[in-house]
């Protein structure tokens, strides 16, 4: 690992830091069942709980808080984060900034649309992809855990009555593994389109995907139905549980790299356009402790602005932390959250409604622009994003969750080019 200049940091060997990644969904898994023993006095219902999220509709948008309710929906997460974290350590990976990213966008979103059901006939398209080519399926597991934004089409096929029943179910899993086997190959491409400017390329590259199953599935009348299942209490059980998780992060920070606070500042000389890898250009130190910082403030904006720490909410939260580790900081994020929250207001929303927040927290996919090109250019982008992103769903029916990525994405690859030619003019 080459570090920047004067950082200095503990050597850290890469099972080491599967481990610190460990505790989070063992912490979840803790956390799930402490709130339904002690807090609820539920635990009877929390296997049945559990089977209502594996059996759910997961199409856009599906709050398994609201599902399932806390206690298994933190399970489902923590399930998904040890059977992601085996896989890596099975693979023997270096656990990069993008791998970061992955994990903990797959843990966010598993309060939001995946669960173990869903996302296992994808990896296993993906593993049947590199067995085709001859290529070590290490190589493609990054791809396919981002590409379980895909997820609900699964499930939508699976239970939705769009098939007769169990037939559906076959049909669901043969989907998801097509979806596995094609999107590798894909997303390659689609990362020409917005140039890297666009840190969510799955999520792009998955709404180009979603589209045209959505499409197909339309052309034979079999209409996708939204779902609008929204976890709506303020619960400060998990509000206080999640400051801890990025205290924590800021801890690891601080224990791998003693001066992370003083050095931190040198993190926001990057860009943030890929690849940006802050675990090899920072250390490891200063990318938890940047993490754990992006966290803090994702969570304190949600509570400032009277919204609700809900499954589509934590999806943001955790998307903005992980790719802490790979492109985003509070430098290059600010313009683009401050070009929504102009959007929002010019559009006339309610910046506390769950849509909004969820839109403020993913812009920042578009952080690189700002990081490149200015504040201003960053704010452009904001604005744009807040226009598309909440006009986008329909085009995809709600089957690829990061519908962020795809409006993000489309907001680059159509803004990009439009700067570079100002600039060659000046």
């Amino acid at each position: 690992m080459i570090l920047s200049s004067k950082i200095k940091e503990r050597e850290i060997h890469k099972n080491e830091i599967q481990k610190i990644l460990f505790i989070i969904p063992l912490m979840f898994f803790v956390f799930g069942i402490f709130i339904e023993i002690v807090v609820y006095k539920d635990f009877d219902s929390l296997l049945k709980n559990l089977f209502k999220i594996l059996l759910s509709e997961t199409i856009l948008v599906t709050d398994f808080l609201d599902i399932g309710g806390i206690g298994a929906s933190f399970i489902n997460s923590s399930l998904i984060g040890f059977l992601n974290l085996y896989i890596l350590k099975k693979k023997q990976m270096r656990i990069n900034g993008l791998l970061i990213a992955a994990f903990m966008t797959v843990l966010g979103f598993s309060f939001f649309g995946k669960n173990l059901f869903n996302i296992l006939p994808i990896y296993i398209g993906g593993y049947l992809y590199a067995k085709f080519q001859k290529i070590n399926s290490r190589d493609i597991i990054l791809v396919i855990m981002f590409s379980t934004a895909l997820a609900p089409i699964v499930s939508e096929i699976s239970y939705g009555g769009l098939f007769l029943f169990p037939y559906s179910i076959i049909i669901g899993i043969l989907v998801g593994i097509l979806i596995g086997f094609i999107i590798v190959p894909l997303s390659s491409h689609m990362l020409k389109f917005h140039d890297g400017f666009n840190l969510y390329n799955i999520g792009f590259t998955a709404g180009i995907l979603g589209t045209v199953f959505a499409s197909i599935l339309k052309s034979f009348n079999l209409n996708l139905k939204a779902n609008s299942n929204l976890y709506m209490e303020i619960n400060l059980y998990m509000i206080m549980f999640f400051f801890i998780i990025f205290i924590y992060f800021i801890g690891v920070g601080l224990y791998i790299n003693k001066n992370a606070l003083k050095e931190y500042v040198k993190i926001f000389k990057y860009k943030g356009r890929t690849i940006t890898d802050f675990t090899h250009l920072v250390g490891y130190g200063l990318t938890f402790f940047n993490m754990g910082i992006l966290g803090i403030i994702s969570l304190a904006y949600v509570i400032i602005v009277g919204g609700i720490v809900n499954g589509p909410v934590i999806a943001g939260i955790f998307t903005i932390v992980g790719f802490g580790a790979f492109g985003k900081h509070i430098k290059n994020c600010l313009p683009v959250v401050l070009g929504v929250l102009i959007g929002a207001h010019l559009m006339g929303y309610n910046i506390s409604e769950t849509g909004i927040i969820v839109s403020v927290m993913f812009s920042t996919t578009l952080a690189p622009i700002a990081g490149t090109y200015g504040i201003i250019p960053g704010i452009i982008a904001g604005f744009l994003h807040m226009a598309i992103v909440t006009n986008i769903g329909i085009i995809h029916g709600g089957i690829n969750l990061y519908n962020n990525g795809f409006s993000g994405g489309l907001v680059a690859g159509f803004l990009v080019p439009i700067i570079d030619a100002f600039k060659k003019g000046d």
